[in-house]
């Protein structure tokens, strides 16, 4: 899985905790160099102690100021458009400042950065591989979960038109879309027991996803083993979605 990752620049955003934390520190390992970005530049300080193929970048993937500086990334080739959040709700009870919220931050902001970093490619004249990180819910739909899959289907479909539409210029687009995973955000969602029961009902395999089992999906498409291999989603899901 490490074949072809020396001399690749990467971007990882949402990389202070959970999954994109395992990302960077997955494609670092594999011998990319990581430009790894959240807004806690204590957590970013911490991830960049464990590698020096780690560079740290505090900023908010909302600012049209990092959207800017994506790109003058010299040589970018792999993107992980990682950064994301969630509110769960009750359909009816969803309210305007959160729906704003998520949409602003799945949609608008995982766009903007996968246009910019698409730029970038483009400029460097190489090959790149871009991963959208989607959802199970971006094929299903969950109860109180409304407004994250409405945001996680659209990353799917923004996938598909990116990658038909950058395929002649050798830039490949793909999601990978877990179940849950025992992370910062979820961990809270997992410590009710009934919704637990419910999770752990829905998966054939009866577990969790883990950090290693994304960070895996993340490399193979990262990397030159999935050369043909665009517009796909890796479900990494234990078969909930096979229901």
């Amino acid at each position: 899985m490490s074949r072809g990752f020396d001399g690749q620049v990467a971007l990882v955003t949402g990389a202070g905790r959970g999954i994109g934390r395992a990302c960077a520190e997955g494609l670092a390992a594999a011998g990319a160099h990581v430009i790894a970005v959240a807004r806690s530049a204590d957590e970013l300080a911490a991830l960049a102690a464990t590698s020096a193929n780690v560079e740290p970048l505090a900023a908010d993937v909302t600012d049209d100021d990092f959207v800017a500086h994506i790109g003058t990334i010299e040589g970018l080739s792999i993107l992980v458009n990682n950064a994301g959040g969630n509110r769960p709700q009750p359909f009816v009870e969803v309210d305007i400042e959160s729906l704003d919220f998520i949409i602003d931050l799945n949609v608008r902001a995982a766009f903007r950065v996968a246009q910019a970093a698409t730029s970038a490619m483009l400029a460097a004249g190489k090959p790149g591989s871009i991963i959208n990180m989607s959802s199970q819910m971006g094929h299903v739909g969950s109860p109180k979960r409304s407004v994250y899959c409405m945001t996680k289907h659209a990353i799917e479909g923004l996938t598909k038109a990116m990658a038909v539409e950058l395929a002649p210029a050798g830039i490949r687009v793909n999601t990978v879309a877990p179940t849950f995973v025992e992370t910062p955000m979820t961990k809270p969602m997992l410590e009710d027991d009934a919704f637990r029961e419910f999770v752990y009902g829905m998966i054939p395999m009866q577990r969790l996803a883990t950090l290693d089992d994304v960070v895996e999906a993340v490399l193979y498409l990262a990397s030159p083993a999935s050369g043909m291999v665009t517009g796909h989603s890796l479900k990494v899901d234990g078969g909930w979605t096979a229901h």
